[in-house]
């Protein structure tokens, strides 16, 4: 059935064959059915100037394309600026060789539609080609990945991070100022502290819900006291082989205090510093009196070294770290406030599209208890929404203040879950008052 429409048209084609709607129409149909074979000769009679229409244009430039004629495509493509000519002018370019061209176009099209990205023709455009000619035989084409330098191999197994700052970091005035009192000022100004016999370092115990900003604390610590930052993960000390774990251990420690200053975060700290009347394995117990020898032990000098530690759970961690010279202060992290939540809000849509109306202070008033993460997560829906919009129109549409609340519909708040645990710690195990600064956020909320 379906050749039997091409050859209708085909044959009403040859009855009028300067009837230009018709070729039109014949064109998109081979097009469609991928029919490459009969494109030119359909196509050939046409010229650039018989057609005033720019998709009508693009047509005959695909067709000519298709039967591997990109010269003769490239004539129906010049001078119109339209995204989606842009776009086909990028493939006829790269087909001509013209790959830098190609690259301009395809940068213009995207940036007036971002619709029409397509992954496969950006690689097209991204690889380096080069042609090699031998004599007698014809020319060869080869993807050339060989001038990757060492700088570059080692870009691409660790990416360099842009360097965070406290103003990278919505709200937690009171923990930056107590931060930047006991721990920056020191690496800032060590003669002044040398004046009064106080040294730099010292170790930092992060504590509260999770997705509330302590990696990214410590990692803004880091940025202010401009000090090489190692995240040791679990991975990188823990060994099934005896002894093998605490040699990791000192081995970190030998590294930040041959490169001081430097700044040790320990993420899930829990995991190595455990409760040792808990712990059911000798080899755990070892792993931890390693840890507090490294961190305040008679051999050691950590001047220079900031050690900061991060969990969701302080009640498991052995509570020989919070002595002075250890962990010497134990910081609450709690879940953002309303003008921390807007700030944050702020931050997340930025350089994103978005319409005028978003009243980011009532999103901020509707997410009590929210989490970093949470918000994070909630303008990620937002912009899920927008992106389905702009597939399904083909234009970009805008996060809108109707998507924000979609999304608010959808995600709760995950800290509720943690503040219930930590209220009962706080209020039955709270001997050396750790726990106040919980207490006083759950009673502060709970008036509220």
């Amino acid at each position: 059935m379906s050749d039997d429409l091409t050859d209708n048209l085909t044959a009403a084609l040859t009855q009028s064959p300067d009837n230009v709607e018709l070729r039109l129409v014949l064109l998109r149909l081979l097009i469609e059915r991928n029919s490459e074979a009969k494109l030119a000769a359909v196509a050939a009679p046409l010229r650039p100037a018989q057609l005033n229409q720019a998709k009508d244009r693009r047509t005959l430039a695909e067709a000519h394309r298709r039967a591997k004629d990109p010269a003769a495509a490239l004539e129906f493509l010049n001078g119109d600026e339209e995204p989606e000519t842009l776009l086909l002018r990028a493939r006829v370019l790269l087909a001509l060789e013209r790959r830098d061209e190609a690259r301009q176009a395809y940068a213009r099209a995207i940036g007036a539609n971002t619709t029409l990205e397509d992954q496969d023709l950006q690689r097209d455009l991204q690889s380096n080609v080069r042609v090699f000619n031998r004599a007698g035989q014809p020319a060869l084409k080869v993807i050339a990945n060989d001038d990757t330098d060492a700088s570059e191999l080692a870009r691409l197994l660790a990416p360099p991070e842009r360097k965070i700052t406290f103003a990278d970091v919505g709200g937690l005035a009171d923990v930056k100022q107590a931060i930047h009192r006991r721990i920056i000022l020191p690496f800032r100004k060590p003669g002044l502290f040398q004046r009064f016999k106080k040294r730099a370092g010292g170790g930092i115990l992060l504590y509260g819900p999770p997705g509330c900003g302590k990696t990214l604390l410590a990692r803004a610590t880091a940025g202010e006291v401009d000090a090489a930052f190692y995240a040791v993960s679990i991975a990188d000390v823990l060994d099934m082989y005896i002894g093998e774990s605490e040699r990791k251990l000192h081995a970190l420690f030998e590294k930040a205090r041959s490169d001081a200053p430097a700044v040790l975060f320990f993420d899930e700290v829990e995991a190595l510093g455990g409760k040792r009347q808990y712990s059911r394995e000798a080899t755990s117990s070892k792993l931890v009196s390693q840890f507090l020898a490294e961190m305040d032990g008679f051999a050691q000098n950590n001047n220079g070294v900031l050690i900061l530690g991060a969990t969701n759970v302080p009640w498991a961690v052995d509570p020989a770290f919070r002595r002075p010279g250890r962990f010497d202060r134990v910081v609450f992290i709690p879940p953002p406030d309303r003008e921390a939540r807007v700030q944050i809000l702020q931050s997340l849509l930025r350089d994103r599209p978005s319409t005028g109306d978003i009243d980011v202070d009532s999103i901020a008033e509707r997410t009590s208890g929210f989490s970093g993460a949470d918000l994070r997560e909630l303008v990620e829906t937002a912009v899920d929404e927008a992106i389905e919009e702009s597939v399904a129109s083909g234009q970009e549409s805008p996060v809108t203040m109707p998507h924000l609340k979609t999304a608010l519909s959808e995600r709760k708040a995950t800290t509720v879950e943690w503040l219930t645990t930590a209220r009962n710690y706080a209020r039955y195990a709270n001997e050396s008052g750790q726990y106040d600064e919980v207490l006083a956020f759950l009673d502060r909320n709970s008036r509220r």
